[in-house]
């Protein structure tokens, strides 16, 4: 069975915070942290590394837009905001500042879950194209090194076929990765025989 969705609110209002943590609980969420201001907010996200976070946008310390911010700008967790107004410019400033999903009050159980699968959906996508681009950025580098790996080989008589092989058989009896071989190539601490 999976674990539960951990989710930290930060409300001012105690009451909308004792009715946000029980529909919560009630939906199978574990509530692991609570607060009504944002600066604590921040330092309960960070020690305690939610899933979610469920900030209003008004509270004393710092207000949930710039709570937001830092929880964002680190990626430490998915970022629903709740706030009394619906105007446009506050969606937007909530978009920027890295909320997921926006909520006004006074809101339903039904307004309340799709939100927060909402952003724990967008949360995973993101966190899926960095691990994406990370991949790819790693396979770019590995590709230029074993182009470049060849062109050294190339100055000892190999072929690119030949090469390849070379680079391809090495990785292969020592266990490491083509890219690991060609960086050694590269930097000299392993030579190939003349062709």
């Amino acid at each position: 069975m999976a674990e539960p969705t951990r989710v930290v609110i930060a409300e001012d209002e105690a009451i909308i915070r004792l009715d946000l943590k029980e529909l919560l609980e009630e939906e199978g969420y574990e509530v692991v942290g609570e607060t009504g201001r944002g600066d604590e907010a921040v330092e309960l996200v960070r020690q305690l590394r939610p899933d979610l976070v469920i900030l209003d946008i008004k509270m004393p310390g710092a207000d949930g837009l710039s709570a937001a911010r830092y929880i964002s700008r680190d990626r430490l967790a998915a970022i629903v905001i709740l706030t009394a107004f619906s105007q446009r410019d506050l969606v937007e400033q909530a978009t920027d500042a890295g909320a997921y999903a926006y909520l006004t009050k006074p809101f339903q159980k039904s307004d309340l879950i799709p939100a927060i699968e909402v952003a724990l959906g967008r949360r995973a996508e993101v966190a899926a194209l960095e691990r994406e681009a990370g991949d790819l950025a790693e396979a770019l580098a590995a590709r230029k090194d074993i182009d470049r790996a060849k062109g050294v080989l190339g100055r000892s008589g190999y072929d690119e076929q030949q090469a390849w092989r070379f680079l391809q058989k090495q990785a292969m009896d020592r266990r490491v990765k083509v890219a690991e071989i060609a960086k050694r190539v590269i930097d000299g601490t392993l030579e190939a025989p003349p062709r």
